[in-house]
């Protein structure tokens, strides 16, 4: 064996092969890290082309599907190389293409399509590479639950999809991740056949604008105002837009009320820059056309700062709340009261469910909450001499949006539920 993985013939090469056929788009989601990592690979073998320049075979299918492999690292600097089970490969990354039907185990999660490995801060990384559709299986259902009604299971599928379409990077070392911090993807485990079916009823449907793949944020709960961009992140997207949300209801966090002590208030104030002293008031002086805080009044025995733009909500959530679309009431302790869950930004959950539950379309849930978009469908990949490829669009025509009379809603009023649930992957 050893003399194999002199010559390359491993289970895994230092170079992409050509990853499926034309029309495949392949999203690279980096799923673990660690000094040392397991992978084990229960499908039949494929073959495995090395670099240029360097020597190209397959592993015996003996010992392929069977095999567990464990890949660390040796050397440092310049010198480091991966080793399997012990042997230096000579490379610094280690791939394994996908292939229909293939699966592999990486760190004890079982993804669909191939692995790539490769040497980071002197440990492994494990990079699932995986059709976008099969990569859809696994977040869909982990993003929002598979028994909701498949309109608006369909509009998480597209905006998805759009989502890591528009993130794919051939020159980064992946595209995206599989934590809260992307998009939740747990792998095989985590497939449902109906989201299967979403998937698949909307294959290769993505949100457009201006000739890409658009910026499908979502969160959990709107609290019957969808937030823009700008009041969030400071930065103004036409289709991200400030309006009101009459399908947001019924959430669990509709309405909610959280206490919190003078001590965190202090603390968090403190994380922001405020030199106040000891507060002795906490305003909010002026609110966004969503009715969230974009700027509040710190004051204290040392003197007075303000919070504005996106670190007034910024501070809101730090002090525990569910989202940002809130009023506040007394210091010691400050009473948050508010409605939604989540930035607020884009597609609302608890939205697509009520535009669902009326009778409407996954289109006119896209439309509602992307206005201005249009329906784009991916048509393949454009291949690059780097790990990845870079997507193709074909551009369709504008989102239909439910013709309903959408009257300003108004502020959250005080809630006698109290709550203090954690942030859900979507916000």
């Amino acid at each position: 064996m050893r003399s194999c993985l002199r010559f390359g013939a491993s289970l895994l090469s230092a170079a992409l092969l050509g990853l499926g056929s034309a029309s495949a788009l392949n999203v690279r989601v980096l799923v673990a890290a660690a000094p040392q990592l397991t992978v084990r690979v229960p499908s039949s073998p494929a073959a495995v082309t090395g670099v240029p320049g360097s020597v190209s075979g397959s592993l015996p299918s003996t010992t392929l599907p069977t095999q567990a492999w464990t890949v660390g690292v040796s050397g440092s600097g310049a010198a480091a190389q991966l080793t399997l089970n012990g042997q230096p490969t000579g490379s610094v990354t280690l791939y394994l293409p996908p292939g229909a039907g293939r699966t592999v185990e990486i760190a004890g999660n079982t993804y669909r399509g191939g692995v790539q490995l490769r040497i980071e801060r002197g440990g492994v990384q494990g990079i699932n590479v995986v059709d976008v559709e099969d990569y859809l299986r696994a977040v869909v259902p982990a993003e929002m639950p598979a028994s909701w009604p498949s309109a608006a299971v369909q509009a998480q599928a597209v905006i998805a999809r759009t989502y890591v379409s528009a993130r794919i990077n051939p020159a980064a070392p992946y595209d995206t991740c599989a934590t809260e911090s992307c998009q939740v993807y747990p792998g095989l485990k985590a497939e449902k056949p109906a989201s299967d079916a979403a998937v698949t009823a909307t294959r290769a449907q993505v949100v457009a604008f201006g000739g890409r793949a658009a910026s499908t944020y979502f969160s959990s709960d709107s609290g019957g105002f969808t937030a823009s961009s700008a009041e969030v992140w400071g930065s103004e997207v036409p289709y991200l837009t400030a309006r009101a949300d009459p399908f947001s209801a019924g959430s669990p966090r509709a309405s909610w009320q959280v206490t919190v002590p003078l001590a965190k208030v202090q603390a968090v104030a403190a994380q922001y820059g405020a030199k106040t002293g000891v507060l002795t008031s906490v305003t909010v002086t002026r609110l966004s056309p969503s009715g969230r805080p974009t700027e509040i009044m710190l004051v204290g025995a040392a003197g007075a700062a303000k919070l504005s733009g996106a670190n007034a909500g910024g501070f809101v959530r730090s002090l525990g709340a569910a989202g940002t679309r809130v009023t506040l009431a007394g210091l010691n302790p400050l009473v948050i009261t508010g409605s939604g869950a989540g930035h607020g930004v884009g597609l609302s959950q608890y939205g697509a469910l009520g535009l669902a539950r009326a009778g409407y379309d996954h289109l006119h849930v896209l439309g509602f909450y992307y206005p201005g978009t249009v329906l784009g469908t991916l048509t393949g990949a454009r291949p690059t001499t780097l790990p990845g490829e870079r997507p193709v669009l074909a551009m369709g025509a504008a989102l239909p949006t439910p013709n309903l009379p959408l009257p300003p809603l108004p502020l959250p009023a005080a809630a006698p539920v109290l709550a203090t649930a954690p942030w859900t992957a979507a916000e």
